[in-house]
């Protein structure tokens, strides 16, 4: 028998005490299913914590709403064990978020053990950003779709109540791997959230390529500037708004009609579709080109993104033949569609000049 629990029409501030009632009140390896309109990932880890207990729980559709997830009690976790927390089936766009608000309401000495489907290496550049000296952060197991990260709270946050959904201090973040992180977690912030920046310097290079890939639709400020440390707050326009970050600007390319490249105008056959955004940045570029290379003639496949791939178009521009095709397909926070492909009746292989540690 399960028992149901629906949270629904309860006010967030009943949450932890109602599940915390109800897996009380439950015997071992029983299953409950809690129906919410918001994530209760935290409330589970806390439960963790506070009774000593492994928990075991699913998402029964990662994309659904609301959320319904089942849960069970499991045996005691064992002195100086870590509870788990698995985020393999969360969308990327609830998973950082969900982390941060974990890891904010975690005390001095506590802590879970991440489990991820690539390295999460970004979330300890924003948590080290938003908290300070306070995360430790050990590496369990590494690769084969399963990475088991430690991370504790070792003394109290010293992040302040500033209204940012996030901050990267990039002067920890190895260049490489700067823009790439920074890229992928603004593709994920919801329309009107804001993210801190806080670099040695004015990062312009940055800002021209926000205003290639996003247009108008975000705020640039700069909030302080002295040597050594500027910071910069970055907002996401809500959809159908724009805003001006005080640079005049235009469209980088004419690709808001769709098709922004291919001298055929027959439209490749999509055969697959590849989405990369559960994929660390550093990884993408190099998938989505050998992803291309292993085309034919009059085929292509729909790349799907967390954020607009611009960059990209403009390197396959470059290095691609008359064959190449690019065609937007959907355009949405956090899920943007491209139609990749090469059109009939042409050769080439745009990836024998490619850079695997260009921009993207």
């Amino acid at each position: 028998m399960v028992t149901e629990i629906d949270l629904r029409d309860s006010p967030p501030r009943e949450f932890q005490d109602r599940i915390y009632d109800t897996l009380d009140e439950t015997e071992t390896d029983a299953d409950v299913l809690v129906i919410a309109d918001r994530d209760i990932d935290t409330h589970l880890i806390r439960y963790q914590i506070g009774r000593d207990l492994t928990l075991d729980w699913d998402h029964e559709d990662p994309d659904a709403e609301p959320r319904e997830v089942r849960v069970s009690k499991q045996e005691p976790l064992g002195d100086g064990v870590l509870g788990t927390f698995d985020v393999r089936d969360l969308i990327p766009q609830r998973r950082h978020e969900v982390l941060l608000d974990t890891f904010d309401r975690l005390g001095p000495g506590e802590g879970f053990v991440l489990v991820n489907d690539h390295d999460p290496k970004p979330l300890y550049y924003e948590l080290r950003s938003m908290h300070g000296d306070v995360v430790e952060w050990e590496y369990a197991s590494r690769g084969s779709g399963e990475w088991r990260v430690e991370i504790v709270k070792t003394g109290a946050s010293t992040a302040d109540d500033e209204d940012v959904i996030t901050r990267y201090d990039v002067r920890e973040i190895p260049k490489p791997d700067r823009h790439e992180t920074i890229h992928h977690r603004y593709g994920m912030i919801p329309d009107g959230e804001t993210m801190e920046l806080i670099a040695p310097h004015e990062p312009r290079p940055l800002r021209r390529e926000f205003r290639e890939q996003y247009g108008d639709a975000f705020d640039w400020e700069i909030v302080e500037k002295e040597p050594g440390r500027c910071r910069v707050q970055i907002t996401k326009a809500e959809r159908g708004e724009s805003t001006s970050d005080g640079e005049d600007s235009t469209s980088a390319t004419s690709d808001n009609d769709g098709v922004s490249a291919g001298a055929s105008d027959e439209v490749p056959e999509s055969t697959a579709e590849l989405d990369v955004r559960d994929l660390p940045p550093a990884q993408r570029h190099e998938r989505i080109f050998e992803a291309y290379a292993d085309l034919d003639d009059g085929e292509g496949f729909v790349l799907v993104n967390d954020h607009d791939p611009k960059p990209l178009y403009h390197q396959f521009d470059a290095e691609a033949g008359p064959e190449f095709h690019w065609e937007y397909r959907k355009r949405d926070p956090g899920e943007f569609r491209v139609l990749i492909g090469k059109a009939e009746s042409h050769g080439g292989d745009p990836t024998a000049s490619e850079d695997p540690n260009a921009p993207f």
